[in-house]
């Protein structure tokens, strides 16, 4: 499977609040993280396990918003399984998602579109210098962008929001409704989560 070898191509660097940084997971910090991830499988968690090793992460005000570790990676299984010919992906963050998809022989085009200039400028222009004719990055709002009419996807993928919460399970019917009948299958980063969250605090 792609997502347990996948690691991000993209160079450090920083465009307005945004960065691109590498890090160190040490041994005893992996053994940490993988100890909590064996508690968490008895709530119905999945097992998200890391390594050990540098990994490469996309931080925001000083906050991270996402990272390659092999945890991270895993959330986008489901859309791996999934993808073929055409696939929408929303949200760029460090572009795993969209190295996943492409590296699929069954994808023909992948479009990201991405709210945030200074991401595409981190990102979207080195991915775009990797994967040339293969990959489209819009800058623009994935709820006021509009697709080309007639254009249908084999997939589409929604990954737009920074942590996991309840309040984003109105934003994710949203895009699930304006994309029905466009995509032959459409799936949310960690939508079981979000919905776990709402059953447990209502």
């Amino acid at each position: 499977m792609i997502y347990d070898t996948i690691k991000s191509s993209i160079p450090e660097g920083k465009s307005g609040n945004w960065a691109v940084e590498k890090f160190i997971v040490s041994e005893q910090e992996a053994t940490a993280f993988n100890l909590r991830n064996k508690i968490q499988l008895f709530q119905g968690r999945p097992d998200r396990p890391i390594k050990s090793g540098e990994y490469t992460r996309l931080v925001h005000n000083d906050s991270v918003v996402m990272s390659d570790t092999p945890a991270e990676v895993y959330d986008l299984i489901d859309l791996e399984y999934n993808a073929k010919g055409r696939v929408l992906i929303s949200g760029l963050g460090l572009g795993i998602a969209a190295e996943i998809v492409l590296q699929i022989p069954l994808v023909t085009e992948v479009i990201v579109v991405e709210i945030d200039n200074d991401v595409v400028k981190l990102v979207g222009l080195h991915l775009c210098a990797k994967y040339e004719k293969s990959l489209v990055i819009v800058n623009d709002d994935i709820f006021k962008w509009k697709p080309m009419k007639g254009v249908r996807y084999g997939a589409v993928w929604h990954d737009i929001w920074g942590s996991i919460c309840s309040d984003n399970l109105p934003e994710m019917k949203k895009l699930k409704s304006k994309f029905c009948r466009r995509a032959d299958w459409q799936g949310f980063w960690a939508y079981y989560d979000h919905l776990r969250i709402r059953r447990c605090w209502g």
